[in-house]
């Protein structure tokens, strides 16, 4: 039987602020490679198509944005649904694997949607076919996929029958979306279609919930949950509890961990870092107060997600950041709530020239400072 969570066990949200930032790198950049980071951190959120790119240099010593961008372009990093139904970046190994797990979630979110409502009466297993026949020779966009669709299936609405294709069937969202200094018109192109390749179901539950805990841990069923969209999960943990440590936190709820996973001390120093919008360190878990101890909402800005994002400071999100790139001048201005120290103001302004010299090179760079109006 295992031992009931003592005192001893318990973690306070300093001690879970301080597990989350170093096994996200941004306690300490990694020399890593970027698709190696993305498979540890079991994807990055990617619904702006250039954020993963500034979630890559919070973490990463080195990132050459020319690579991770041949890598979207070439298959071996991929744009697709998955996690709570939303757009993420992963490593071709992922997409493959993860989807056949997330494929029932995301039939689960499609059916409860009005684009579901508005196909009553349409024989689902005929659209996906003829989706999949369409989106495999060449990306469609949105607009194409439905019209086309709307031949086969007269009379329903055709951006119903594009949304149902998009979440039934495995697709990757095509390049040139995704890469840097690139633009282009979301796409879609079926897994086999894109990738020569079809899902694998080279995963389980059992081993996402693992991943997860490794990436984001120690965390709730409730977080686990949260993070992937997927049911069933108390008894996912029950089965792993034998393989897991158990501790609670301040308020006395089970949280689960890998038992050699890193769980530095709540005074460990923790660096500014600034996030691109919707980073995953701020939306991975029910209860987000190891970064969000003030529960504020998690800004969704306007644009590529490469110009404004939050910061975090003593590893909490204590302020948002939008950059303005002019031919010769690149500045940054941080709104930050409550007001920093002058110490803190000055490392913000340290890491957000740093920033600017990544986003815009060659440029002037300022950081301006305010409080909110």
């Amino acid at each position: 039987m295992p031992v009931s969570p003592d005192r001893r066990d318990r973690l306070d949200r300093r001690r879970l602020n301080r597990a989350l930032l170093t096994r996200q790198s941004l306690l300490e950049r990694a020399s890593l490679p970027a698709v190696e980071l993305v498979e540890r951190l079991v994807g990055m959120q990617a619904q702006a198509p250039l954020a993963p790119y500034v979630a890559l240099w919070s973490r990463l010593v080195d990132v050459d944005t020319g690579a991770v961008g041949a890598a979207v372009d070439q298959g071996v990093l991929v744009r697709t649904h998955a996690m709570r139904g939303t757009v993420h970046l992963f490593s071709r190994r992922d997409a493959l694997a993860l989807r056949p797990v997330m494929a029932p979630m995301l039939a689960v979110r499609f059916g409860s949607t009005a684009f579901a409502k508005n196909l009553d009466g349409v024989a689902m297993d005929d659209v996906i076919r003829v989706a999949r026949s369409l989106a495999r020779e060449a990306p469609l966009s949105r607009v194409e996929l439905g019209r086309r669709l709307g031949e086969h299936f007269p009379g329903a609405p055709e951006d119903s029958l594009a949304y149902a294709a998009i979440f039934h069937e495995p697709m990757v969202q095509t390049p040139p979306r995704g890469v840097w200094g690139k633009r282009g018109t979301p796409k879609w192109q079926t897994f086999q279609g894109f990738l020569a390749a079809s899902v694998d179901g080279g995963s389980t539950v059992d081993e996402i919930a693992l991943r997860y805990l490794a990436a984001f841990g120690p965390a709730s069923v409730a977080d686990i949950r949260y993070w992937s969209g997927l049911s069933g999960l108390r008894e996912v943990v029950e089965r792993l509890r034998p393989r897991l440590r158990v501790f609670t936190d301040e308020g006395g709820r089970e949280l689960f961990d890998l038992p050699d996973a890193p769980r530095p001390a709540a005074d460990v120093p923790a660096p500014v870092r600034f996030l691109p919008e919707y980073d995953n360190v701020l939306l991975s878990h029910a209860d987000r107060t190891r970064v969000i101890p003030d529960k504020r909402s998690v800004p969704l800005f306007a644009g590529d997600g490469a110009r404004a994002g939050t910061v975090l400071v003593d590893g909490e999100f204590r302020a948002t950041w939008k950059a303005t790139v002019g031919n010769e001048q690149a500045t940054i201005t941080v709104i930050a709530a409550p007001a920093l120290s002058r110490r803190e103001a000055d490392e913000v302004r340290a890491e957000g020239v740093r920033l600017l010299a990544f986003l815009a090179p060659g440029r002037h760079a300022d950081v301006v400072a305010t409080a909110p109006s």
